[in-house]
């Protein structure tokens, strides 16, 4: 059987191929190569020589109906990320891009037994709380004016008092705070139905922060991960914006393709839209001291600036029961994640700290902001 994998140069896409391969399937890609990620529109070494590789854009019609000849199943993982207000770029890419996939099936009747579409833990926003007043409620995104005021903590939208967090499980409200979330519900939401329409089974995959070796260090967009890793390995206090009390669900990006694969495989899934995360809540000043201690390096405490992302959710973790039903388990953890990475990272040729620059840019364009006081 012959799985085509767009986005398979990149992250999730190249774990996920390893794993497609390791159980025998026949594995086409179709990337587009985009830098910083990938320089120069160079295939990356560690894809394996069985792979066919087809160059591409996903906004590409030609493209799409190249990557499509002869194969019966696809995992479509090319998106586009950034912290661009460049908002029509994210649709373009992650909702136009889908809605041509599905235009081909359809209309030239291809046999494809399986669509498996990356969605995102994004979708939610904030997601579920509990107020002891309000009952269960999902606040909005936080006003600038909060966060200005370094007020960090949402709102109970409805008394304005103060709300505990819940898991967010896959029939929350959906609630996007920023552009990159709202395409990617977008795209799940047009991938799930046009499938159900068209008799083409389909399944989304909200995926937590994923982590692991090959997430790109010149990517601005890569999170914590890689930010922390540089800053540690270059002796330096990994930098946490708000107060550091935000919480996170960090996943195994090898967990990740193991769910790919078996929602791939199993019929259960069909048109179901399933949370894949690592079953552990994470403050970011906890996930910091993880990284400094994973490089022997304990003495670099978190630098908390007061700094804050425009468009963060404060605190978000997602209930991951619903796959667990189908027999899948998070294996991985973030002790593991920093180690495998720092030693990924170590051994690339052009390693070096982007944090500084990172920083810089996420201010130009206003995505990191300062607070006052």
């Amino acid at each position: 059987m012959k799985v085509l994998v767009t986005g398979g140069a990149g992250f999730i896409g190249s774990h996920t191929v390893d794993l497609l391969l390791a159980k025998g399937y026949t594995v086409r890609v179709l990337d587009n190569l985009t830098p910083p990620v990938h320089l120069a529109g160079q295939w990356p070494d560690y894809l394996p020589d069985e792979v066919e590789c087809v160059s591409g854009d996903v906004r590409d019609r030609a493209a799409w109906e190249a990557a499509l000849d002869g194969v019966a199943a696809v995992v479509h993982l090319a998106a586009y990320q950034d912290y661009l207000p460049d908002f029509s770029k994210f649709f373009h890419v992650n909702c136009v891009g889908t809605a041509l996939l599905f235009e081909l099936i359809v209309e030239k009747n291809l046999p494809i037994q399986k669509v498996v579409v990356a969605s995102s833990q994004a979708s939610y926003g904030e997601g579920q709380y509990t107020c002891s007043k309000d009952g269960v409620v999902f606040p909005g995104p936080r006003s600038e004016s909060q966060l200005r005021a370094r007020d960090w903590e949402v709102k109970c939208p409805r008394c304005g008092g103060p709300i505990h967090m819940e898991l967010t499980g896959e029939e929350a409200r959906v609630n996007p705070a920023n552009a990159y979330g709202m395409s990617k519900y977008t795209e799940e939401m047009l991938a799930i139905n046009l499938g159900q329409r068209y008799g083409i089974p389909t399944v989304g995959m909200r995926y937590s922060i994923v982590q692991g070796a090959r997430q790109s260090f010149r990517n601005a967009y890569s999170g914590a991960l890689r930010i922390f890793a540089m800053q540690v390995l270059a002796g330096q206090r990994p930098s946490v914006y708000e107060d550091g009390q935000q919480i996170r669900d960090f996943v195994y990006v090898g967990d990740v393709a193991r769910a790919n694969l078996l929602v791939l495989e199993d019929d259960r899934a069909n048109y179901q839209a399933f949370n894949v995360g690592g079953g552990r809540g994470v403050t970011v000043t906890q996930f910091a001291k993880v990284m400094a201690a994973a490089a022997g390096r304990p003495d670099l405490e978190p630098n908390i600036s007061g700094e804050y992302r425009f468009g963060d959710t404060r605190h978000i973790f997602s209930d991951v029961s619903r796959i667990q039903a189908l027999g899948w388990e998070a294996q991985g953890n973030i002790e593991n994640n920093c180690r495998e990475y720092l030693a990924w990272a170590k051994a690339q040729p052009d390693f070096r700290n982007y944090a500084d620059e990172a920083r810089a840019y996420m201010q130009k364009v206003g995505a990191v902001r300062g607070s006052e006081g």
